[in-house]
């Protein structure tokens, strides 16, 4: 079976989104049945780009001030992908958002509906074009794919759909995310300034999503001398409407306790992982929530919120807390501070937990998928 998978979102440096494409497309190859070309958003390849395309994180900026940019670009794609690989395809894939015209099969992954809970999170001119298109793809797909149960279930009582057409492929964990000795990661926590096991990791895309004003609020109560011992960094780039949180992350800046690290290379943010006291993930909403996964296997004990698909991901393993109270959050981060009997039992348990996840096991679902938009 050959399949046509969209992997335009590559072009820009790897989030969420990017991961879950280069991670199952390297899976899929596995899977002997199953045939993969890339879509580029400018042709077609069979390999995976090395790196994000030069200047995109500048470009995009500019595309979103010129009216009817978003249309504009698409019909380009939408010609491009017409044209086809060299050798014809039997279904097409869209892991992001809303799918190109396809004479064919066609499965989409929906990620989460992000746009519906936090619209403001989005370019007004993007999300008009979510919204108008994102339910005609969904509709057209034979199958729709989600990272969680909690995904599927919203999914199909928002858009009216039977459950058959849903398949759960919950996403794996990427073999840089393992347990490291201090040594080993020792340069890299002298870059940032920090002692292994001595620091607080937020790693995500600045938005009001992630909830991250919670996580500096519940650091600032700490005692001075705590937050002085156990800084708070944060890794990721800044994303839209960043203004949003601009007054508390400069009073946190301020404090010396809080450091913004910016977007960091993959490598840098697994062993960031690897040595973190725990992972702070207070997000409000997520369709997976993959750092939490990532740090569970490496090791690090995870703070997240009970929403969404958190408790899919998280498990037993979760120190939980409600996303709008500083107080529990402080408590937690104390807790495993204070009690080291508490530390390791959160260790453990979420390297147990991170080993019932895998790329195969995603391939494996998705692979299962094709088969069944193709009606086998």
């Amino acid at each position: 079976m050959r399949i046509a998978l969209n992997a335009r979102i590559l072009q820009a440096p790897r989030t969420g989104i990017g991961h879950y494409v280069a991670e199952l497309v390297n899976a899929l190859r596995t899977e002997t049945d199953i045939d993969v070309a890339l879509f580029h958003g400018w042709g077609w390849s069979a390999r995976l780009p090395e790196a994000a395309m030069p200047g995109y994180s500048r470009l995009t900026p500019m595309l979103r001030k010129i009216p009817g940019a978003y249309q504009a670009r698409r019909w380009l794609e939408q010609k491009r992908f017409d044209q086809g690989p060299a050798h014809p395809v039997d279904l097409y894939h869209e892991p992001s958002l809303w799918p190109l015209a396809f004479d064919g099969p066609t499965v989409i992954t929906l990620h989460d509906l992000t746009h519906l809970h936090f619209p403001e999170t989005q370019p007004a001119a993007r999300l008009r074009e979510i919204e108008r298109r994102l339910a005609e793809g969904i509709q057209r797909a034979q199958v729709i794919l989600t990272d969680s149960q909690a995904i599927a279930d919203e999914a199909r009582r928002y858009f009216g759909l039977p459950a058959e057409r849903f398949v759960v492929a919950p996403l794996g964990v990427a073999e840089r995310f393992h347990p490291r000795e201090p040594h080993a990661i020792d340069a890299v926590l002298k870059a940032h300034a920090v002692q292994a096991r001595e620091y607080f990791l937020c790693v995500g895309t600045l938005e009001p999503r992630k909830n991250l004003s919670l996580a500096l609020r519940a650091h600032a109560l700490l005692p001075e001398a705590v937050r002085q011992r156990f800084p708070l960094l944060i890794a990721g780039m800044a994303g839209w409407q960043r203004e949003q949180f601009s007054d508390p992350l400069r009073e946190a800046l301020a404090s010396g306790h809080v450091c913004l690290l910016g977007y960091l290379p993959d490598e840098q943010v697994a062993q960031l992982l690897a040595g973190a006291r725990a992972l702070v993930f207070p997000s409000l909403y997520e369709g997976f929530g993959l750092p939490v996964l990532e740090a569970m296997a490496s090791g690090t004990p995870v703070v997240v919120t009970p929403s969404s698909a958190m408790p899919e991901v998280a498990g037993a393993a979760g120190n939980y807390i409600e996303a709008d109270d500083a107080d529990g959050l402080r408590n937690a981060l104390s807790r495993l501070i204070d009690d080291q009997a508490h530390w390791q039992a959160c260790r453990e348990a979420g390297l147990q937990q991170a080993r019932r996840f895998s790329w195969k096991r995603c391939a494996q679902a998705t692979a299962g998928a094709y088969h069944q938009a193709m009606g086998g």
